[in-house]
């Protein structure tokens, strides 16, 4: 068994349960999502609540992806679990630590294990890291900009 892990914070000129809000908000799947991801959701249940669930279709092939949320702790955090997708394991925590009465620190720690072990990890590992490490740049600038936005409007 070979985990993986990754993670990326970032300063968000907002409160911890401003951000966490952002993020529960219908869309915000797709709001960070880079342009150009294969990424269309086919479903989805119940927000970011417990039990919650999104089903999506990824990449050229159209991968079925079920995660299911879990471990909501609202202003503060919540937790994403794969049960069907293209890895062996996967489980994303996103956590809201405030920095102060307007900001915060944006944690994504995400544990994974591609499939097929070591051979999955020669053949895919530096492509997934990559990919992992774009994906959450971009994120984390869309959901910093989101705010910035709002701070020179008041």
């Amino acid at each position: 068994m070979a985990l993986e892990t990754f993670s990326k914070r970032s300063r968000i000129p907002a409160s911890a349960e401003a951000v966490y809000r952002w993020h529960a908000e219908p869309g915000a799947l797709e709001r960070l999502t880079p342009p150009g991801e294969r990424m269309r959701v086919i479903s989805r249940t119940g927000g970011i609540a417990d039990g919650a669930r999104v089903t999506f279709r990824i990449g050229p092939l159209g991968l079925l992806w079920v995660a299911e949320h879990r471990d909501n702790i609202p202003g503060r955090q919540f937790r994403d679990v794969q049960i069907r997708g293209p890895f062996r394991r996967w489980e994303h925590v996103h956590r809201f630590l405030a920095d102060g009465p307007d900001a915060c620190f944006l944690l994504d720690e995400i544990t994974y294990e591609l499939p097929f072990g070591r051979l999955g990890q020669i053949v895919a590992g530096k492509f997934v890291r990559r990919k992992l490490e774009r994906l959450f740049a971009w994120r984390h600038r869309v959901t910093a900009d989101a705010f910035a936005r709002e701070t020179t409007r008041t």
